[in-house]
């Protein structure tokens, strides 16, 4: 069992090697465990359009053709489809494939696969079969991306029985979740955020796993909740932080890390304490994460609630591609800062 695990199951508030140690990049983080996943295991192997051309999706997939060989690191073909298939019958037969995506738009293309094949099989033979295969993303807005290049689709994947979500929003995350999704059983989809790449944080040279389904508090306080992952609640947490200096708010901060499995106790735990909640989300408002987990509190937590609860996502509607419309478009650290305090006045 490695020490994060340890941690998470005393039910620590914060992860001490997060505040000291070496800074390395968000896509180093990701590099190194692709890294010691590929040196330790030969079942594990990368496919992509563009794992192995000069941008080596966004750095991380970086120098491994060379590594490892065009037979473990290899561009693919426009067809979503027909290779996630390839995925699903290689994991199968054994194999511990990583398919990588610029964009998950492009997944939408692959649901048949996903939806259908991939997160069934192990329940439709008696579990004679797994499907161990890990399908990464890069979500995010940025440079006029435009509706069919920036969408945040987890919300639609939600209800999929069979499949994990994660989300990560910190380098150390990126780099134990993806130990423990190459490693895991089932199909696991990981959706980084682009922005997210951009940042620097303290992760330990060895290898090390985070526990899959667990959320971890990012700060404490007792004046409200708020939940999330990825490129929001790095958001809400900047916010939360700013207000903690100016107007001495404390929040709970959550960072769900994966969104399924959901880790409903550290919400309901948090929401009893604090009667106030806002859920916040890097897809659109209507249906999906939001909705979900303000129905987990109308379920189970509806007694805690001192105050509606505030959703922050997209609108529904199409992301606009010019920069002065992405701006209107897409929540920033001000919303959050404004939706925590209507949240506890």
């Amino acid at each position: 069992m490695l020490w994060d695990e340890k941690l998470v199951q005393q039910n620590a508030s914060l992860v001490p090697c997060e505040t000291q140690g070496r800074s390395i990049s968000y896509v180093q983080a990701l590099h190194e465990a692709l890294s010691y996943k590929m040196e330790t295991d030969k079942s594990v192997f990368l496919l992509g359009q563009g794992v192995d051309d000069p941008g080596a999706m966004f750095g991380v997939t970086k120098g491994f053709k060379e590594l490892y060989g065009d037979l473990r690191v290899f561009d693919t073909p426009v067809s979503e489809e027909g290779m996630t298939g390839i995925c699903n019958g290689a994991a199968m037969s054994g194999m511990r494939p990583v398919y990588f995506h610029n964009r998950p738009d492009f997944l939408l293309l692959a649901f048949n696969q996903i939806v259908n094949h991939g997160s069934k099989i192990h329940w439709m033979d008696n579990g004679k079969n797994h499907v161990p295969l890990v399908i990464w993303s890069a979500i995010g807005r940025g440079w006029g991306s435009g509706p069919q290049h920036s969408q945040a689709i987890q919300g639609l994947l939600l209800g999929v029985p069979g499949i994990k979500i994660i989300m990560p929003s910190t380098p150390y995350d990126a780099k134990g979740l993806m130990i423990s999704a190459i490693e895991d059983n089932n199909p696991v989809l990981i959706f980084e955020h682009r922005w997210l790449m951009r940042r620097e944080g303290v992760v330990p040279k060895e290898p090390y796993k985070i526990p899959i389904g667990k959320g971890i508090l990012r700060q404490t306080g007792s004046d409200c909740t708020i939940v999330g992952t990825s490129h929001a609640i790095d958001l809400a947490w900047t916010a939360a932080k700013q207000l903690k200096q100016e107007r001495g708010i404390q929040a709970d901060v959550i960072d769900l890390r994966t969104l399924k499995p959901l880790d409903e106790n550290i919400i309901l735990e948090s929401v009893a304490k604090t009667g106030k909640l806002l859920i916040v989300d890097t897809g659109w408002t209507t249906g999906g994460v939001l909705a979900e987990i303000g129905c987990l509190i109308a379920e189970k937590g509806f007694s805690f609630l001192k105050k509606p609860i505030k959703r922050i996502g997209l609108p529904d509607c199409p992301s606009p591609a010019g920069n002065v419309l992405e701006n209107f478009y897409y929540p920033n650290q001000e919303t959050m800062k404004q939706a925590i305090q209507d949240l506890i006045k």
